[in-house]
């Protein structure tokens, strides 16, 4: 497996799952064994190998994120997390004002699940709202654990996040050889869990294979029909923050010319295309910024790499659609105020994840877990995501630029209009 890249192997068992899902109903038995009970075994199995990494990744990852700001990141380091996160924070409003109105989990006025075959019982998640978060003071108060440990075990993700933030703030303010080892254990943890998402994701083609082999087998191809309408609604949102969200904050803040600025990140933008990575995309993503915008190198040096870390525009608004999805795909209507959890999630989670493969299969995942949805849906994703991946990287990179020219521009360093 290891010299074809895996999103192929995913590709194939998705191809394969299709035909035998189809020609297997759920009572069938060959030679004694029940294919359904397999398909749904390495279905499960994979899904609770990417719920077991959640946890630790994500600790580590916003622990590591925050300690690396320093104890005081500085004027151009100020501004240029500001513009993330108001970057950020536009796109999953996007995202979510598009699945709220186009409803793709909604079908003829029904729920999609039994169309794409999930098959968990949910029964008691449509009083969600009543167990804590029937209100932003409900959020809030979850935002703050009583117990740490007792949160890790229970899965509570914003309460862990807030605890991280909190952790990483802090480990600056040791003395010098205490926030360095703090420094050395969170960057091993992360590393040991960048490591162990790896291996848990080339089990992805197995698990890929068993979860959509039992949605052929539940609901047949009509599972393909919902996906459609969610691979739309991303495609739109991506497209509205590129060439419509993005462009007025440039030409707001920087007085820039949009026009100008796309036509001089082309080559960058096709590199992230097609490479679907923005850190294999920076150094073309630097050498545009400078020889086609003519932005300082010590303010793209600083900037973009900062984001091809943290800055995932695209990959927020992918998640925020993904799990607002599978929650009208299962019936359950969430509120403003966990739409608001939600929200605050992908903003989150799209900065503590970035940089691992895989990383918005992880963050939907702490997505669905924190709103009490089983996570059985992003199977199905899967067979979608290929494109968007390839989309949501590129607008992710065209933010990072974005953000330099107006960081430039606001430190009266700024590129050429």
């Amino acid at each position: 497996m290891s010299r074809i890249p895996l999103h192929w192997w995913i590709l194939a068992a998705l191809a394969a799952a299709v035909p035998v899902g189809l020609v297997v109903a759920p009572e069938t038995v060959w030679l004694g064994v029940r294919p359904y009970a397999v398909f749904d075994f390495a279905g499960t199995l994979f899904l609770r190998a990417l719920q077991m990494i959640v946890v630790p990744l994500i600790v580590a990852a916003v622990i590591n994120a925050v300690a690396g700001t320093g104890r005081d990141i500085g004027r151009l380091g100020a501004r240029t997390l500001g513009y993330y996160l108001i970057s950020s924070f536009l796109a999953v409003l996007t995202g979510l004002l598009l699945v709220n109105l186009t409803t793709p989990g909604i079908v003829d006025g029904e729920p999609a699940r039994d169309r794409i075959g999930l098959v968990e019982n949910v029964e008691g998640l449509i009083g969600y709202g009543d167990r804590g978060a029937a209100d932003l003071w409900g959020i809030l108060l979850r935002m703050v654990p009583s117990n740490v440990f007792a949160a890790a075990a229970s899965a509570d993700m914003l309460a862990l996040i807030t605890f991280s933030i909190l952790y990483g703030f802090l480990i600056p303010r040791l003395t010098p050889a205490l926030a360095e080892s703090q420094r050395t254990f969170w960057q091993g943890v992360y590393d040991v869990m960048i490591a162990m998402t790896g291996v848990v994701m080339w089990l992805a083609p197995v698990g890929v294979f068993g979860l959509v082999a039992r949605a052929m087998a539940t609901a047949g191809l009509g599972a393909f029909g919902p996906l459609v309408g969610f691979f739309l609604t991303v495609a739109v949102g991506l497209a509205v923050h590129m060439f419509v969200t993005l462009p007025l904050l440039l030409v707001v803040f920087a007085r820039a010319n949009p026009w100008r600025h796309l036509r001089g990140m082309a080559e960058a933008l096709l590199t992230a295309f097609t490479t679907s990575s923005s850190s294999a995309t920076l150094p073309k993503t630097l050498d545009c910024l400078e020889r086609n915008l003519g932005v300082p190198r010590h303010v793209s040096g600083f900037v973009a790499p900062l984001g091809a870390t943290v800055n995932m525009d695209g990959t927020a608004l992918y998640e925020c659609v993904a799990a607002m999805f599978i929650a009208q795909a299962y019936g359950l209507e969430l509120s403003l105020p966990v739409q608001f959890m939600v929200v605050t999630l992908a903003l989150v989670s799209s900065i503590g994840v970035a940089g691992i493969p895989s990383a918005s299969l992880v963050a939907i995942a702490l997505i669905l877990t924190a709103i009490g949805l089983p996570v059985e849906g992003l199977g199905l994703i899967l067979a979608v995501d290929r494109l968007l991946d390839m989309a949501r990287t590129a607008v992710n990179v065209y933010s990072d630029t974005i953000g330099t020219v107006i960081v430039a521009s606001s430190m009266k360093e700024g590129a050429r209009a």
